[in-house]
């Protein structure tokens, strides 16, 4: 295991805040780990301010460091699939560009990846966090680990470390609506998750909006699981049952009783009940299609415009 080389790979999106203390701890953290030579890469996902300048300067002056420039933003997830696709150590680790993830977790993992692991994931504990959104990462991980045939852990994100036979693996998938964590579990080898601290954020404002979480859970929910669309069965069979009931009432107020039930509300509440489990069925019948759609068109995940790496020495040879 003295020889091996680990790669740390960071997406960055519009983080020239962060940027100096990220390169400074992460490559404390490589200096100090055992084998080699490794590699710090970063995929800059578009960024509009001074990020990929700063990355660029770093790998002009260091040749650890390599720059993989994505022709516009992405998102997240495809940053992070660059990242698998480009990455030459013999492990690699995962983790945000915002310092929320700290690289001093990586002789941990290492620790735990020489026990014959191939996949070691971070729960991550103590958030500090808004508390709007640890309430909606917390209840989003758990409906999705509820509703997927997998066994997801839960409060465990992107942080992770992979052996490269994991990553190979991973690469291997041909999804474009890539839901990661969740992949990460498919795979399968073994498994096991080392509890770290988040800490707070190293500086800027979360790339994550209330739109952007709720689809990152919509993709783990309709990626991993076709119990949406089993909860259009129950929800049909809940309006039959319900329909029936009010046929039968229906008749026999008419035959036993002489009258017939009052018509405007009773037909008031139920078409606006039936058109509401409509306009919700379709909705989930429309996520599934969507994605369909857009696995059929066989767009690439991301576009690289350029790699940037030092020309003094190639730290992978």
């Amino acid at each position: 295991m003295s020889a091996r080389r680990v790669t740390i790979a960071i997406p960055i999106h519009n983080e020239e805040e962060v940027i100096p203390a990220l390169l400074s701890r992460v490559l404390a953290v490589l200096d100090a780990t055992p084998g080699g030579p490794h590699e710090m890469l970063l995929v800059d996902d578009g960024s509009r301010d001074r990020s990929l300048a700063l990355l660029e300067e770093a790998a002009r002056r260091d040749p650890r460091v390599t720059v993989v420039v994505l022709s516009r933003n992405f998102g997240h997830q495809a940053a992070l699939t660059a990242a698998f696709d480009h990455a030459r150590g013999d492990a690699m680790m995962l983790m945000d560009g915002d310092l929320q993830d700290p690289p001093e977790a990586l002789p941990e993992l290492l620790a735990r990846l020489d026990e014959g692991f191939d996949v070691v994931y971070v729960r991550r504990t103590r958030r500090k966090e808004p508390l709007w959104l640890r309430a909606s990462y917390h209840l989003a991980y758990r409906i999705i680990a509820r509703l997927s045939k997998l066994a997801l852990p839960v409060d465990a994100g992107d942080f992770a470390l992979l052996s490269r036979r994991a990553i190979d693996a991973m690469r291997a998938l041909p999804e474009r609506q890539r839901y990661l964590r969740g992949l990460r579990s498919w795979v399968g080898f073994r498994q096991t998750g080392v509890a770290v601290e988040r800490a707070a954020r190293a500086g800027g404002e979360s790339k994550y909006s209330v739109r952007r979480l709720i689809g990152l859970a919509l993709d783990g929910a309709f990626a991993f699981s076709t119990a949406p669309l089993r909860f259009i069965g129950v929800l049909g069979g809940f309006a039959l049952l319900g329909s029936l009931a009010f046929s039968a009432f229906a008749v026999y107020a008419r035959f036993a009783l002489g009258r017939s039930p009052a018509g405007f509300t009773a037909l008031t509440v139920l078409g606006t009940l039936l058109g509401g489990m409509i306009l919700l069925s379709l909705w989930i019948i429309g996520e599934y299609v969507g994605r369909i759609y857009e696995e059929v068109k066989h767009r690439p995940v991301y576009i690289v415009d350029r790699v940037v790496r030092s020309t003094t020495c190639d730290p992978a040879t």
